[in-house]
Parts: structure tokens; sequence; C-alpha cells
């Protein structure tokens, strides 16, 4: 059970306060709402570009990393489709260098052709080097709109093309900015060794000045019921053909999210998991294998990723996944099968609870979900699955027709 205090600053700010006194840190995790969605479809990749931006300096803060480092603190983000978080971890008692830090760039983020400039090819580089110019690195650019055709989760958080950074102008960045990066579009949560009237009296100090923006509903729109198979044949210079099955399935909202999640467990968690006990180990179809849940906040994906032994025909090895997922289908989980998963689950829960700074993030994801409490309640929610309900889900998600296949192949065969 992990234990906070929550208020709201008249601009929005929500704050969460979580207390740990069996650590000498403590962090400041703030969690923006807004991530790839949320981009205009001929403009993407500035959620991502932000990320980079807001180390940039401010406008009394040259250097982000300087006076962090200088007290011992250390400092991150990630930009997901759905969220773009920032988090940094200092000796407690120098907490307020974090909030000074984190309020100025809030407030006074510096815009610099210079700093756009610096950043935007950053961003540049990394699209080449990490989507285009490495083995595999291009399959959620193909992948994404092959699944959605309406949904802005039809780009990758680095965006759909690299033109749509090399074009970015000053003024198109300053007013994604200002739209996104706002109090009320944000949820600080602040843990560790820390006082609740401490925070309080620093979030009134340095957060409470900020002005509120205009936080608008979120209308995005929805992906229609897929109702064909759909597929992709690409040649690449990799060294294994591989196969990429998404499949549309429930939100990270959705009650069912918890079965869909332990079925993904099931299929590929560790060496006695169904995938790679009959793929692998069994038929040496796949040398690799892996199932996993994107855990969007917007219906998602389930997805499975392969890459096939050497020789292997990229048909039987699709054929063969597909029958792994029919006997889900038709056929109960194990009681010892699923007891196993929930186990695991529970597991990585508890450590999860462990480390300060991943409790700070959780907490705000939670919030971001409706409620921080929901974090105290996951655990029960996955115990309470039943095979009849992954049975159920199965039959809802594995079908041909909702499935977008990618057959990567190598041209090295």
């Amino acid at each position: 059970m992990i234990k906070f205090e929550k208020f709201k600053l008249d601009n929005g700010l929500t704050v969460i306060v979580h207390q740990d006194k069996s650590t000498p840190i403590a962090c400041i995790n703030i969690l923006y709402d807004v991530g790839a969605r949320d981009e205009n479809p001929e403009q993407t990749g500035f959620a991502h570009l932000f990320e980079h931006l807001m180390f940039g300096g401010s406008a009394n803060v040259s250097n982000f990393d300087e006076p962090l480092q200088r007290v011992g603190g250390e400092n991150n983000a990630f930009t997901t489709n759905d969220i773009t978080n920032y988090y940094l971890t200092l000796p407690a008692d120098n907490l307020e260098t974090g909030f000074w830090l984190e309020s100025d760039r809030m407030m006074n983020l510096a815009f610099s052709e210079k700093s756009l400039e610096v950043q935007r090819n950053v961003v540049i580089e990394e699209f080449k080097q990490r989507y285009l110019n490495q083995p595999y690195g291009d399959v959620w650019l193909l992948l994404r709109p092959l699944a959605y055709k309406v949904h802005p989760y039809k780009w990758d958080t680095i965006g759909k093309e690299i033109s749509h950074i090399e074009n970015a102008k000053m003024d198109d960045v300053k007013n994604f900015f200002k739209k996104f990066y706002t109090p009320d579009n944000a949820i600080m949560v602040v843990a560790g060794n820390v006082d609740l009237g401490n925070v309080k009296q620093l979030t009134e100090k340095w957060f409470a000045p900020i002005p509120k923006g205009k936080k608008e509903e979120r209308k995005l729109p929805a992906e229609p019921f897929q109702t064909e198979a759909r597929t992709l044949t690409v040649e690449r210079d990799v060294p294994l053909d591989a196969i990429y099955k998404v499949y549309h399935m429930c939100s990270r909202f959705d009650k069912e999210y918890y079965s869909v999640d332990l079925l993904s467990d099931i299929l590929s968690q560790g060496n006695s998991s169904r995938l790679h006990n009959e793929l692998i180990k069994e038929k040496k179809i796949f040398s690799e294998i892996h199932a996993f849940v994107m855990g969007d906040m917007d219906k998602g994906l389930f997805v499975i990723s392969g890459k096939l032994t050497k020789g292997v025909d990229l048909m039987l090895a699709n054929e063969s996944i597909e029958f792994v997922l029919d006997k889900f289908k038709n056929e109960l989980v194990s009681e010892k099968e699923l007891t196993k998963v929930k186990n695991k689950s529970e597991a990585t829960h508890i450590f999860g609870e462990i480390d300060v700074l991943s409790k700070a993030t959780n907490l705000a994801i939670s919030e971001l979900m409706g409620d921080a409490e929901i974090i105290n309640h996951e655990t029960e929610k996955y115990l309470a699955v039943s095979a009849e309900e992954i049975r159920q889900q199965a039959n809802i998600i594995f079908r041909k027709q909702n499935c977008s296949t990618l057959f990567y192949k190598s041209t090295n065969n």
C-alpha cells in the first residue's frame, strides 16, 4: 500500500506527495498530459521534440543539468503516444533546487533559435540512427499506419517523417508549448524523504505564480472497427526474417485490460511460456518471439513479434503463431499456468514499490487514469482474473480480420 496526500493549486496543478523516510533522496516527477496522439497530423514528432527542448534551458537557467548536478541530482524524461514525463532525483536536503528548475522551465522555457536548431538536429539524428539505419528500426513506422487508419496512434513518437521536424517553425513550437505545458495540464508527484508541509510551501512559492492555461477537451477520432486482415511485406538488409502481428484490443482504462495483460504473459513471459515452449524449444521455428500489450490510454494493440530461425518459411511461421493463439479460444488456461503469471505480476508490482522513482511515476500515471489510488488496487485486479475471462478476450482479439501483419524479409537469405 502506497500512502500519499494530494492537493491542487488554483492554477490547476495537481500535486501528490508520498513520504518515504527510508531513503535519503527525493524525487520530483512531472507528467504532462500530452503525447504524440495530440499532434497535428502535418506536424508530428513535436511532443518528442519538446522532451529535448525542455532540457535546452529556460529564461533564468541556461543549462538545466548543471545546477542539478551541482547538488548531486540527476534527471531524464520519456515521451509516449499518450504522455510526456520528466523526472529528477536529488538529495532530499536539496529539494528546493528541483522546484526552482522545474517551475522555471514550465513558466519561462527559453525559445531561442539556437536551442531549437540544436535540439532539432539531435532529433533528426535520432530518427536516422534509431529508426532508419538500425536493423528492424523502421518496424513501428510501418506497423502503426498499417494498424491505424484514423486515430493518431498511426504515427510513432519520433514522427511520421523527418521533414516535420526539419520544417518546424518557432511559432509552431511556441504554440505547442503554450497549449500543453501548463500547470492545469500537469501532475506533479514529490516522493521520498519529504515533508507534506514543506512540499506545500515550496509548491506555492515556485508554482503558484505560473498562470493557468486553456485546457481543451481532447477530441480524437475513434479508430473504426477493423473488418479485414491487413498485410505488408518489406525487404530489408537484416540478419533474419521477422514477423510482427498486431491485434486491436481494449484501452488501459478498461477492466478487460488485466486479463489481456495476463494473456500476453502466458504467451511469452519466461522460458516455460507457450510461444517459447512450442515455437522455439519444440519446433525451432523462431530464434526469439515475444508477446506484449502496448498499454495505451486509447484502444491499443496486442503485439506478437518474432525473428525466424534461418531457413524457415515465413508463411509456415505465421501459421504456427496463429495455431498457438487459436488454442486460447477453445481451451481454458490451466489453474497452474494462471496462478504462475498472477504471482509474477504481483511480484513485479511489489518490486515497483521499492524504488522511489518508480512509485512517483506510477502515482502520476494512476492519477492521470482518474485517481492516484488506482496504484493500490492493481494487484487485486490481476489476481481476480479468471480463466474464462482470458478465453473471452482471446476470442475477441485473436480474429484474423482484427490483425495487421508485417512480414519483414531479409535480403540475406
